[in-house]
């Protein structure tokens, strides 16, 4: 890497506290994504990967196979083995959704003309995913802690109202996610915008 595309630990410091002001101000974060310099991208790789990560365990774990793989026999229904399958699998589907999700949102940026590239396309759906991260590390803990590995095999003690309130919280950190990325877009353009106003 050359010397001076290395970021300063002040810069990688910002990007880490920009992780969590994405729940405060997030048009702050996605302004600051306009700086596409090498030193700017690589100071904000560690927050991407961990944050990607942590969502896409969370995706994992909010699917319907989730809901049924103690069902299968592979995993001796063992709660451990779950938690592996879903960190391994979360890695991956975090990875995949990275990489081709970014395209969707570099398509769309492209189209709303914001003048961003690929990458800053993808590091927006990274910080966009920071609902998805904080529901692991919120509404998961306990709703494994409540229901236990009845979360991962058909029937069981996960049903009724409390279960449909994890349910909606879930959907909930959805909804601000893709509530993120629109945000994040109209940022962009508007930071776009503003500079082809300004030359």
């Amino acid at each position: 890497m050359n010397a001076a595309a290395e970021p300063t630990p002040s810069l990688q410091k910002e990007w880490w506290l920009r992780t969590f002001a994405v729940f405060q101000r997030p048009r702050m974060v996605f302004a600051a994504l306009r700086d596409d310099s090498d030193e700017a991208a690589e100071a904000r790789q560690e927050p991407v990967l961990a944050t990607i990560s942590l969502a896409g365990i969370a995706a994992v774990l909010s699917t319907s196979l989730a809901a049924r793989v103690l069902d299968d026999p592979v995993f001796s229904n063992s709660v451990l083995a779950v938690m592996s399958w879903a960190f391994i699998g979360g890695l991956v589907y975090g990875a995949v959704v990275y990489w081709l999700g970014g395209l969707i949102v570099h398509a769309i940026a492209s189209a709303f003309r914001t003048g961003s590239s690929y990458r800053q396309a993808r590091h927006l759906l990274a910080f966009a995913a920071a609902p998805l991260a904080l529901s692991l590390l919120t509404v998961w803990p306990i709703r494994i802690a409540i229901y236990g590995d009845d979360l991962f095999r058909s029937g069981g003690s996960d049903t009724g109202a409390g279960e449909v309130l994890f349910d909606l919280l879930i959907l909930a950190s959805y909804v601000w996610t893709f509530g993120l990325v629109a945000l994040g877009l109209l940022e962009l353009r508007k930071r776009s915008s503003s500079s082809s106003g300004i030359s």
